[in-house]
């Protein structure tokens, strides 16, 4: 399961939690502007935005699991099991597989005005990577600067939500993940005001009362509500370092441990990796499950007139700075 975000102070910024029980050996990849993009059931895109987000390049194409362009837009698939229900291929459509979905967005759109235009005509269309890498059941969070989508294939078609909280996790549906917010409008930061009952003194005997009744499990649903408490409510100072330090928390706050999420024997689901990239600047930047130092890689620095995949290895040692 997964948990995505987006928020600002100075810049912007955009990634998620992947919470899975196995590594697919993921890397930073950057495709720049001239990668030729082959699309199953469209054409070639020769020239596009150049783009810089986590994946894993099979016979030298660019599975992305979340990623951001050059203009600043930003797309994660996340786990979407039951609900997801890719379709026929349809004409008079731009008939796209899921896997094909981020750099078709990303590759021709600046905002997310230019995305719902693009989605008027989109038809996720059920087309398997290769007998190896099926289909997995997805929804998208897209975010530009200043506003989130969430984009849905369910069985009554395609769904696309306003998403005023910049926030995505999995199951359920991204209306009734909206709406289960009500539930919790009695959280706030501040001491809470006893409502019990006016004849019993009761007392406030710690710091934090006022989040008590915040879900702390690791269901999709209430990582959701906590994820969203946590960003609503978090204040960071305006450097780059202040900026992607308080990023980091927030996605903290919905972290996999080990041992706590038993699939199946002996696998648990963790974090594999958690990411946070500066859309303004195009800087990626990532942690791992046993690595808890912060590694960048900028796009900038990169040659992105060039045709071919760029690929940094991610560092998943630990990286201990010992003093003596």
């Amino acid at each position: 399961m997964c948990t995505a975000i987006t928020y600002k102070t100075k810049n912007h910024y955009f990634g998620r939690n992947l919470d899975l029980e196995i590594s697919y050996n993921e890397m930073v990849v950057i495709t720049p502007r001239n990668y030729p993009f082959q699309f199953r059931k469209k054409e070639e895109l020769k020239k596009h935005y150049a783009m810089i987000g986590m994946g894993i390049v099979v016979d030298h194409y660019p599975l992305y699991f979340d990623a951001t362009n050059e203009k600043g837009l930003s797309m994660a698939g996340l786990n979407f099991p039951e609900n997801a229900d890719y379709k026929p291929e349809q004409e008079g459509y731009d008939n796209i597989a899921p896997f094909e979905f981020i750099p078709w967005i990303l590759g021709q759109c600046a905002d997310i005005l230019e995305v719902k235009e693009k989605l008027k005509k989109i038809n996720l269309v059920s087309i398997h990577f290769s007998e190896k890498l099926p289909l997995s059941p997805l929804h998208w969070i897209i975010s530009d600067k200043e506003t989130s989508i969430t984009v849905e294939c369910v069985k009554e078609g395609i769904k696309i939500y306003d998403n005023p909280v910049g926030v995505l996790t999995n199951n359920p549906t991204f209306d009734m993940q909206l709406f289960s917010l009500n539930n919790y409008m009695y959280l706030s930061t501040k001491n809470p005001i006893n409502h019990f009952s006016e004849k019993l003194k009761l007392n406030i005997y710690s710091r934090g009362m006022g989040a008590m009744g915040m879900p702390g499990d690791l269901s999709s649903q209430s990582r959701f509500v906590k994820a969203v408490f946590t960003k609503m409510n978090s204040i960071s100072g305006n450097s780059e370092s202040e900026s992607i330090s308080q990023f980091f928390h927030i996605l903290e706050s919905v972290y996999q441990q080990r041992g706590c999420v038993l699939i199946n024997e002996d696998k648990y689901e963790i974090t594999i990796y958690s990411s946070c990239c500066n859309v303004d600047q195009g800087i990626y930047y990532y942690k791992t499950y046993e690595n808890s130092q912060i590694t960048g890689v900028n796009m900038q620095k990169e040659n992105l007139e060039d045709d071919k995949l760029i690929t940094y290895p991610l560092i998943k040692g630990q990286k201990i700075n010992m003093l003596n």
